[in-house]
């Protein structure tokens, strides 16, 4: 299978692009592609095409653009609002929940998030947080990189919530509404948002301000799931009842 692509621009079939930086080191001395192996790119506009290599010089490979490929993005796009866990958990949350087509995910330092680093901390693990989706996305061959924010508080990320988002709240508590209920109504081009909380969970004032801006508790039956899992089980439910896991 062709190696993948991101490309910072966008690009139309018959033109000629260059990799660089960290794409032609990838290329020439990760891979060891060769002149006339076949890769595929992604374009800003999140458009993927068949590509050829065509040259490859020193910190630089020239590709040629042939056939556009049909997206595999899905029509559902879903954001995870997660709890900042412990340690590096949120490495794997974020590189998983990019396999399974997650759209954006946003960290929060909610109530009972244990990690509180300095403002310049905080800038380095986005930046870390970023490049695993970038890694994660080229290794599943998606066309769009998922964005990472935060750290954010809970009621600063809820006010920035897109317009007409319905907002999954999976919480220990709840008894009654459940998943498979709800994902039965919701249109397949709904835009979705999931809030998990770290470990210890949300609290009861945390879930009464999520369902101010309109979210819907939901119980997960009678399993408890840890904070790394409770995300990835949910989008994978949520691929699954909307089509997009075959």
């Amino acid at each position: 299978m062709a190696h993948h692509f991101f490309l910072p621009i966008v690009v139309a079939p018959g033109e000629t692009v260059l990799l660089e930086g960290e794409n032609a080191h990838h290329a020439i001395r990760v891979l060891r592609l060769r002149r006339g192996e076949s890769i595929t790119l992604a374009d800003s506009n999140g458009q993927g095409y068949r590509a050829e290599i065509v040259a490859i010089t020193e910190g630089r490979v020239a590709a040629a653009i042939k056939d556009p490929l049909a997206s595999p993005e899905p029509r559902v796009r879903v954001t995870l609002y997660q709890g900042w866990p412990k340690g590096d958990k949120m490495d794997l949350i974020i590189e998983k929940c990019t396999e399974l087509g997650v759209d954006r995910i946003v960290v929060l330092a909610t109530e009972r998030s244990i990690p509180r680093p300095d403002q310049q901390t905080c800038a380095r693990r986005r930046e870390r947080w970023q490049q695993k989706a970038h890694a994660a996305a080229r290794q599943s061959r998606r066309h769009r990189i998922p964005a990472v924010d935060g750290p954010l508080g809970l009621a600063e990320a809820l006010v920035k919530l897109r317009p007409d988002t319905l907002l999954l709240v999976p919480w220990e508590e709840e008894r009654t509404r459940d998943l498979k209920s709800i994902l039965a109504t919701v249109p397949a081009d709904r835009e979705l948002a999931l809030l998990i909380g770290p470990e210890g969970g949300l609290s009861r004032a945390e879930v009464d301000l999520a369902c101010r801006f309109g979210g819907l508790p939901l119980t997960l039956g009678p399993r408890i799931l840890r904070t790394e899992t409770a995300g990835l089980a949910c989008l994978a439910a949520i691929m699954y009842a909307m089509g997009e896991l075959g």
